[in-house]
């Protein structure tokens, strides 16, 4: 009995640990992986922490973000320009609340001003493009969709990520495919003046058990080494995402607060 027995089990339980093969992750492609982890964070707020590295140039932003399929909000500091500044993303439209020592330069001395990447007014020219991407680079959705649009899997594992086991995914980003949404302060003009060099980029992130991604990294190193700088050269946008499912109430700064800066 026993010896008729024991095979029996042996198969029983190889065919149990065969059904949850631990290298099997949940996403087969990049459509899918887009589309889950949408749905999964739909609705949901985090607190998040980007670092912006280009060579020996670093930036860091902190902050809150609500994801909704609408549009994600969000609120950030960042030391971008060199002194603490707030930036908001309400909808489509970046707000910048601007230092002090630059509030005279804003009719009435308002705090607040929206930043568009092809404003007229001087600070939007020198700082609109550059803020306006930082601010949307650390939205999750904005990031997924790309993944959806121009993303292509290109492989997939289980990895442990600061104590917390996740799903880590690698991809490949296709500019050509993204149009005119173009991450890290891209033009299509300027892909077009790189004469076809640049094609795509790296992209990772690593979700947790719920599909909810705790980091994101962009890799900008191709973009140097297509415009000719040393590949020793390194640079890339690192976003860690952490306590999904946190309060957040963001909104516009009040219209009274909002000034706009003579164009130059």
């Amino acid at each position: 009995m026993r010896r008729t027995a024991l095979p029996a089990v042996v198969l029983v339980l190889g065919a149990l640990l065969g059904g949850c093969d631990g290298d099997t992750v949940s996403f087969a492609d990049a459509h899918a992986l887009a589309d889950g982890t949408t749905a999964a964070i739909d609705g949901k707020a985090a607190k998040f922490a980007t670092d912006v590295t280009a060579g020996a140039m670093r930036s860091k932003s902190e902050g809150q973000a609500k994801v909704a399929r609408a549009g994600t909000a969000l609120v950030m500091n960042t030391d971008f320009v060199g002194e603490p500044m707030e930036l908001r993303l309400v909808g489509k439209t970046v707000f910048a609340k601007v230092p002090e020592s630059s509030r005279e330069d804003v009719p009435d001395g308002k705090p607040w001003i929206k930043v568009s990447p092809d404003g007229s007014d001087p600070f939007s020219q020198v700082l609109g493009g550059s803020l306006d991407q930082l601010a949307k680079q650390s939205d999750p959705g904005r990031a997924l969709d790309q993944i959806r649009r121009a993303g292509t899997l290109t492989g997939s594992e289980h990895a442990d990520l600061d104590g917390v086991s996740t799903e880590h995914y690698r991809l490949d980003i296709d500019l050509a495919a993204l149009g005119g949404d173009l991450p890290a302060g891209l033009s299509a003009e300027a892909v077009g003046e790189l004469g076809g060099k640049l094609g795509k980029l790296p992209m990772e992130i690593w979700l947790d058990g719920a599909h909810q991604p705790l980091k994101v990294v962009l890799d900008l190193a191709p973009v140097l080494a297509a415009s000719g700088v040393p590949d020793s050269a390194q640079a890339r946008t690192t976003t860690h995402y952490s306590e999904w499912g946190t309060r957040a109430d963001i909104q516009a700064p009040p219209a009274d607060q909002i000034g706009e800066i003579p164009a130059g």
